[in-house]
């Protein structure tokens, strides 16, 4: 159900790298001859020795390594400002596992990054993607090697096989971080807010209370605190570290205004800390 509701941006806009004395009738200095234009706005200026990449070209392609290796998956795509830009593959097959509750279901998730403005390294990795909350996890960072060659007037992108990168990932890192989540699973939260403030005092991740002259918990921390205590599945009677870990999870993707690498390398400070709990 909740896959049939992933965000769904375009991020196939239109873009193009153009010289800036042709768009100004001005000389530029050297390292700023060119803007990259997206969706007809100027969002980076660059110098001749860039090589603009295209989403068409690198989204496209990482989609075919999945269609290659024969993998069954559901995309979501996000577009930021058209400036930045995600392809999540969600892969649903006989790899994906359950927590204790059956619905509860944790599936390994590609992740593949593009921008036009500098502030995301074109990249992928592998990560996860727990189905309830229509997040991603991203605690595993294998990173898909592939090699960008660039001139002047020429870019190409050259990718990897997936198969065996796949197959590594499963046997090295998807079965040893699931077994981590079971473990969360099995400790009980005894007071949420107490929980709440302590990760965020490690973390800084934002702050517990709402100001200097009042210790109450401010509106960010009490919607952790409600994402804990509100958490869907029944199986978990009570809170557990691994409730706890996804609503900062949902609030690090959903409130929090971070880039796409500042979420993943939150993610992992965050689940480190929680872990350690066990």
């Amino acid at each position: 159900m909740y896959l049939n509701r992933l965000q769904q941006d375009e991020i196939f806009v239109s873009n193009e790298m153009k010289s800036l004395k042709i768009i100004t009738g001005m000389e530029s200095r050297r390292g700023l001859e060119n803007a990259v234009i997206s969706n007809d706005k100027i969002v980076n200026v660059v110098s001749n020795s860039y090589g603009h990449i295209p989403n068409e070209l690198f989204f496209k392609k990482a989609e075919q390594l999945l269609l290659d290796a024969n993998l069954k998956y559901h995309k979501r795509t996000i577009n930021r400002n058209d400036r930045s830009f995600i392809t999540d593959f969600i892969i649903e097959d006989h790899n994906q596992f359950s927590l204790k509750n059956e619905q509860d279901k944790i599936l390994p998730m590609l992740r593949f990054k593009n921008s036009y403005d500098g502030s995301e390294k074109t990249s992928g990795h592998f990560g996860f993607y727990r189905e309830v909350c229509t997040n991603g996890l991203h605690v595993a960072q294998s990173e898909i090697a592939f090699s960008i060659k660039h001139s002047k007037n020429n870019t190409d992108l050259i990718m990897p096989k997936l198969n065996l990168l796949f197959d590594k990932f499963l046997n090295n890192e998807y079965y040893e971080i699931t077994r981590k989540f079971r473990e969360m699973e099995e400790i009980e939260l005894i007071d949420t807010k107490a929980f709440v403030k302590d990760i965020l005092e490690k973390t800084k991740l934002f702050r517990y209370e709402c100001s200097d002259k009042n210790d109450d918990p401010s509106k960010k921390s009490r919607e952790v605190i409600e994402l804990i205590n509100d958490e869907p599945f029944p199986a978990y009677s009570k809170p557990n570290l691994w409730v706890g870990y996804n609503a900062f999870n949902w609030m690090l993707h959903n409130t929090l205004k971070k880039t796409f690498s500042q979420q993943e390398r939150l993610d992992k400070v965050l689940f480190d800390e929680i872990y350690a709990m066990v």
